[in-house]
Parts: structure tokens; sequence; C-alpha cells
């Protein structure tokens, strides 16, 4: 039959070309030619000819392997699969023990699957054949990955380019001859991840659109349930079965002081009376990543005028900061924003007293309701890859409202606690690359979040801030007590930086539209 020739043994080597049927294939065993292109698979080819130009050279061989299947410690079962995503971004492969070379000079990408075993077909189905994986994959070849040790050792003889890899330890071959370079292929890949394509962007658009079902089916069940785990479990509901069966990080669904921890992942406690949830979900899609937060009423009604401050206070700056996004934009200017803005609100509110605006941004006391980078890059990581510094360019307009934030900037380097607070209090991935002085300007393609936020975490404000003579002086106790019950409000939105402006990818009902799903009445 001919499936059982694709059925090979792991030390045949079966090629599939693109390009033409090898002499090994034609003695006999299974080949498929690719004949006819198919515009919805993932631009694998074309995504390793933009590292190649990144690279700046004209020879080398890429080689990265995809996620190996390994069982759990002292256990027989195997680890929850999940792909590399070097490998998958040059590959669009999602299957376990694979690995994948391409050949600057030549322009040829060849994809490395794992050997079918006819022994593992009865337990745990096979992999792609070669016909298959042409098919499936824009790639030129696809060969069994038992030869990839004689293929490398061979292009190092006949080569005098690198072997470029992501990590210097890395296995090659044995005795492997030639050179290797584990120091450009990264920021190489990431300058490219950075900016996505068309195709990257559907399947981004697609995760947000499966985050939003789940989201507003929440809202629509919210009144029935008690706990934070029917939350969890309702997001999972709607997200498997729209055929998003990962998410594409842990779901936070923080009820009460729960929502002022910024990675809550327990989602096990019941409501009772507790004001607010902050529920941050986003499902992944063919690898990609959709990040949304919402903050809601659990009633569907503002349960104190507190709550209904601080959140109007998080909307006004998110608000404020996305209409400084664009391109030629820097994103740590809008970070800078996101805390004045903090700062106006809190002053207002009377939860902050006693010094300016600069003064208190100088001292970083905002960093106690504010303690996180306003946004991430976002794509095959929820968390995705930064980038190299660009040129900004910033508008006249732009530039006076630089100006007025500069006029408040902390003094980073010369003030010992508050650098204490960026390092120790503010975890790294939250700003990224984004939020550092550093920065550089943003560009259509790239993906980026919007999440500002105001939390009232009663350990870190009681064991941090509170007992702090530069801080407790700003922070009026006996007010910020009335708020405690808020527990933290945030809002997180994906924009896609476009030529002219940005596209906001994530459609989830917010503000007065969630309160109405929540009632019913929309």
């Amino acid at each position: 039959m001919r499936e059982n020739r694709d059925l090979a043994s792991p030390t045949t080597d079966l090629i599939g070309s693109r390009h033409g049927p090898s002499v090994s294939a034609l003695s006999g065993l299974s080949i498929a030619i690719k004949t006819t292109s198919n515009l919805d698979r993932y631009p694998a080819r074309q995504h390793a000819q933009r590292v190649a130009r990144a690279l700046d050279v004209d020879q080398g061989l890429i080689y990265l392997p995809g996620e190996q299947t390994v069982n759990w410690p002292d256990s027989d079962q195997p680890r929850t699969f999940r792909q590399l995503r070097y490998f998958l971004y040059l590959s669009g492969c999602q299957e376990p023990d694979c690995f994948v070379t391409y050949d600057i000079a030549s322009d040829k990408l060849i994809l490395w699957l794992a050997p079918i075993d006819p022994r593992k077909v009865v337990w745990t189905g096979r992999g792609s054949t070669i016909q298959e994986a042409l098919e499936k994959y824009d790639i030129d070849e696809a060969r069994f990955a038992p030869s990839l040790e004689h293929f490398v050792k061979k292009w190092a003889s006949n080569n005098a380019g690198y072997i470029y890899l992501l990590h210097p330890d890395t296995a090659l071959a044995k005795g492997y001859p030639g050179r290797t370079d584990s120091e450009h292929l990264r920021p190489a890949i990431d300058e490219c991840r950075v900016v996505k394509d068309s195709h990257e962007i559907s399947l981004v658009r697609k995760a947000n659109h499966i985050s939003t079902l789940a989201h507003e089916q929440v809202l629509r069940k919210l009144r029935s349930f008690k706990n934070e785990a029917q939350v969890e479990a309702e997001i999972l509901d709607v997200c498997i079965a729209h055929g998003a069966k990962h998410q594409a990080y842990e779901i936070i669904a923080g009820s009460g002081p729960n929502a002022a921890i910024l990675h809550y992942i327990k989602n096990d406690e019941d409501f009772g009376d507790r004001q607010l949830m902050c529920l941050d979900a986003g499902a992944e899609w063919q690898g990609y990543a959709a990040d949304v937060t919402r903050t809601f009423p659990l009633s569907g009604n503002w349960p104190s005028q507190e709550a209904k401050q601080i959140y109007d206070l998080v909307q006004r700056m998110q608000t404020k900061c996305m209409d400084m996004l664009g391109p030629g934009k820097r994103f740590v200017d809008a970070q800078y924003l996101a805390h004045l803005v903090a700062i106006e609100g809190l002053l207002e509110l009377g939860i902050l007293h006693n010094g300016s605006k600069r003064d208190i941004y100088e001292a970083g006391t905002s960093v106690a309701f504010f303690p996180h980078g306003l946004g991430h890059h976002m794509g095959l990581e929820v968390h995705d890859v930064s980038t190299v510094l660009t040129k900004s360019t910033a508008t006249e307009a732009d530039d006076q409202v630089i100006s007025e934030i500069n006029q408040h900037l902390p003094d980073v380097e010369n003030n010992t606690e508050l650098r204490s607070l960026s390092t120790n209090i503010i975890p790294a991935v939250w700003s990224s690359a984004l939020s550092e002085t550093s920065t550089p300007s943003l560009r259509p393609g790239m993906v980026i979040t919007c999440e500002p936020g105001i939390y009232f975490n009663r350990e870190a404000l009681e064991t941090v801030f509170l007992p702090s003579p530069v801080h407790s002086k700003y922070i009026n106790k006996s007010v910020l007590e009335r708020f405690m019950a808020v527990g933290g409000v945030r809002i997180e939105d994906d924009l896609l930086i476009t030529e002219d402006g940005w596209e906001n990818l994530t459609t989830a009902a917010k503000g007065e539209a969630a309160l109405r799903i929540i009632r019913g009445e929309a």
C-alpha cells in the first residue's frame, strides 16, 4: 500500500522537494512534489529570507531544533507539548521532535520530520509524512530527522560559512568539523519577529476574536457564577469550543483583593460580597497570542463610588496613552504619561496629597498603585521579543507633550530608592524593552498591548510603601482605606501599529457596554 511506503524506518532517508524528485525518492519509495501553492500556509520561507537579510551574510546554515518529546519528571506521561517559538517562526510546524535548516546561499528551507514508528502509531498517532509536510508547510524539502547529522557534516565540509545556532549548547553532530555562531541568530530573528506580516496579524486577530467571545460569554453568565473557578472554566469552554485549545498564558480571574495581584492564577475563591473582578485571559491561535483584560463589577452595577472612580481613572489613563501611540512614537513616553495621569487622578481623589505631581513622580510613589509597565510586544509569545533601536519621529505636538512629561521625569540614576523599586518591584517582563529609556520608536506591523492599571495591594502598601518616609508622606491613609475594597482595575487592549496610527484588535466589551451585557440589556 502507498501509505505503508511513507512509514519509513528511522534510518530511511526519504526526501520530498518542491523542486523535483531526488535520487533516493526515485528508488521506488514515496515522494511528493509540490506543484501548487497554498496562500493560507504559514509563510516560513518568507521568514527565513527575512532572517537571512537581518544576519546580513551571503552564506551560512540556520539550524533550529523544535520541541522534543519529554516526559514529566518521575512519570511516564509526556510533558504538555508547546512548540519552540523560534523554530515555529522558521517552519510553521507544530509537531514534536522536528528540526529546520535554512541554507542561506541556496535559499533552501528543509523541515526534518520525526521518523514514523509503526509501533507508536497505535498509541499516539503519527506525525506528518513527507508528502503531507510538503502540502502543509511552506518549505522546499521535507526529510526525516535521522539523516540530519549526515546532512550537517556534509554541509560543513562543502561550505565555508557558519552554522547559526540559537544557543551555544545546541547539539550538533558528534565531532562536528565546522564553525558555529550562537551570537547573531537570536537578535536577527527578534528583529524580524517584532514586525508582523499580514499572515501573523491575521492569527493575532483570530486569537483576539475568540478571546472576545469568551470574555463576553463570561459577562452574560456572570450573575449566575459564585466563584472565580467558574469564570476560568467558562473562558476555557468557549475558547476550546472555537478551536483554541490553549491559552496564551494562565487565566487571571481575580475578584476583590485578588484583583490587586498582577499574576493571580489560583482562581479558587468565592465572590462573597466582593466588588470587582479583574479578568485577564487571552486565547492562543496557531501559536499566536491575544492578551485581553477587562475589569467589571460582579453585580453589573458599580457597587461603590470608589470603584467607579478608579475605573474611570484607568480608562482615562488608557485613552490618553493610546492617543500618543503610532508609527515613529516612543512607547516609553506613553509609559511616563500613564504615571502622570495616574498621579493627577489620585491627587484629585485625595489618595495622594502633600506634594506636587513632580514631587510624587520623582519619589516613585506612583509605583505603589501602578507597579508594572504600560505594555509589551505581542505575537508568538504573549510577552514577545523586542527590537533594536530606530529613530523616533515625534511630531511638534508630540514634542510639546513629551516636554511636559520630561518636566516630571524621575532621576532614576541618582535616586537609590527609586532605582531599587524599579529593579525589585516592577517585573522586567511587564515592562519589556518598551519601557526602557532607550526604547526604539514604534513601526507599522508591531503589535503591542496598552494595559494601565491602578491597584490597592494591601501587603505591598503596608510592607513597602507606608513604612517608608519617602512615600508615606504622600499617601493619605484614611482616604486610602476607603478604596482598599476596590482591589484593582486593569484595562488591556492589543494594538496593531499602522501607517497612520493604530488599530485596536481587541473588541471585547468594556465599561458601560460590558455592564449592559452583565445586566442582560445587550
